[in-house]
């Protein structure tokens, strides 16, 4: 049984993050971390998914709390707090103003829970990974971000909708930054087990478009509704469920790389499919097709740069 801790529990993110993490057999213990004088908003969360799990019928202890030290013996971190993206902000904007809570934050985890696997969902999620990584002082396999494991969901339906099938007959993912340049792996992607190059009505699919939907889906959430809740909140509980559950599945998330991706040099956190089990997460070695190298070089060599000016900056504050 494991111990799970979300930090930035007062969010909508955090809070159905709990909710849903609360499905998980293997999870006994749900601590919410709220920033001081948050006490009364976290007591009535807590009490509300305590009688929610009553009804249900689930049997997990709900608990918060201001104080850091009390993350101690969580095996997993998730950490959602930090600046939200506004409308039309570019998730790479809010690097510098996210980039000094998450670096101490991390310290701080990896003194109190050095043997634990933390979770990034801040925004921009591949740059505060990296973050994440190297302030917590934690090993590589330790640290992930959500990454594009929710961008390759999101195709996923979009195409199961244009080829009228059950979303599980959709097999794809998206690699790279978990923004602009993205990478769609249509040499990866299969209908039925059937390459989707190979099916006749993929010369009548709309690409450029569901891509373009793909990219501004998360936008679009928060011009409608204010901010994006079920899909990230589902997200993060499949992620800690492969783990918890030492599933082995090979999914799509933020990881530390060197050149597990055609070559392409990496040291950098970038999203990648990887191996997810109660050790940790492992990016497996691919081969992928010329034009998708090339779009891949450029998202890390994007990524790369605007995480080295990241770090520039939080050296000299």
């Amino acid at each position: 049984m494991a111990k799970v801790t979300i930090i930035g529990a007062t969010g909508h993110v955090g809070r159905f993050s709990a909710h849903a993490i609360s499905a998980i057999p293997h999870v006994d213990e749900i601590l919410l971390y709220g920033r001081e004088g948050r006490d009364a908003l976290l007591r009535g969360i807590a009490q509300d998914l305590s009688d929610s799990f009553a009804a249900r019928g689930t049997d997990i202890r709900v608990s918060w709390t201001t104080r850091l030290e009390d993350l101690a013996g969580s095996a997993i971190v998730i950490i959602t707090v930090g600046t939200p993206r506004a409308p039309g902000q570019d998730r790479l904007d809010l690097a510098m103003s996210n980039a000094r809570i998450i670096a101490d934050l991390s310290r701080t985890i990896g003194a109190i829970a050095p043997d634990t696997m933390i979770l990034m969902v801040t925004n921009p999620v591949d740059v505060m990974t990296c973050i994440a990584l190297k302030y917590s002082g934690l090993k590589p396999t330790q640290v992930f971000g959500i990454g594009t494991h929710l961008d390759s969901m999101r195709l996923k339906s979009l195409l199961a909708s244009h080829f009228r099938v059950h979303v599980s007959e959709v097999h794809t993912r998206i690699i790279g930054e978990h923004g602009e340049s993205m990478v769609p792996l249509w040499s990866a992607t299969t209908i039925g087990g059937i390459r989707i190059s190979n099916l006749p009505d993929f010369s009548h699919l709309p690409i450029d478009q569901i891509i373009d939907k793909v990219k501004a889906s998360g936008n679009s959430i928060i011009q409608d509704k204010g901010a994006t809740v079920y899909g990230p909140g589902e997200a993060i509980a499949t992620l800690v469920r492969t783990v918890l559950s030492d599933e082995n599945r090979i999914l799509t998330v933020s990881a530390f790389i060197k050149t597990e991706v055609n070559g392409v040099g990496g040291d950098v956190c970038i999203g990648v499919p990887a191996r997810i089990n109660r050790s940790g997460v492992f990016p497996i070695a691919i081969r992928i097709d010329e034009s998708e190298v090339h779009a891949f070089r450029e998202s890390a060599e994007k990524i790369r740069g605007y995480t080295r000016a990241v770090f520039e900056k939080l050296s000299e504050s």
